[in-house]
């Protein structure tokens, strides 16, 4: 882990849990393994599944340099309504492929239905954000993918990463 303790924001999608008729496991879920790797989590929203919330959420954590990274649960399928690939997309200046196609590869050796997965992950300004299933078993499984480079890519994109090329 970097010596900066890194800030972190964790968003919910969640049309059933917005309008409380479902418990959010996923996003506690997040913050949990968030703060167990010495991430403050300064920031957590559950909203609906809607473009609009969804981009004005992103962006004004990006522009206002709230965190440094933001994990988002749910709205990653094929269900109508489910648009956070697309929002999140809407809002990154850079993708980073390298993580969703880990996460799904990670995903396909537990389940065919990984293969459904849209989620994607990328920077806005200063700020990664990484799309994850709605599922709590699938969001546990899939920041085990990802979670211990976060530190080397934050320390990257904030400048402060040296000999990138050497373990």
């Amino acid at each position: 882990m970097s010596e900066k303790k890194y800030k972190a924001a964790v968003i919910t999608m969640s049309d059933k849990g917005y309008r409380g008729e479902r418990s959010d496991t996923s996003g506690p879920a997040i913050m949990q393994i968030l703060k167990e790797k010495g991430m403050e989590v300064v920031e957590y929203f559950l909203i609906p599944d809607e473009f609009e919330v969804i981009t004005y959420h992103l962006k004004k954590l990006c522009d206002e340099e709230v965190c440094d990274l933001i994990i988002t649960t749910g709205g990653t399928g094929c269900a109508k309504r489910d648009v956070t690939p697309e929002a999140t997309k809407s809002v990154i200046e850079k993708e980073i492929p390298g993580i969703a196609e880990a996460i799904r590869y990670k995903s396909l050796q537990i389940t065919p239905k990984a293969m459904l997965g849209r989620g994607v992950a990328g920077i806005c300004n200063n700020t990664m954000i990484i799309n994850l299933p709605g599922s709590e078993k699938a969001v546990r499984e899939s920041m085990e993918v990802f979670i211990d480079v976060v530190p080397h890519a934050l320390d990257t994109l904030k400048g402060k990463a040296e000999d990138c090329g050497r373990e």
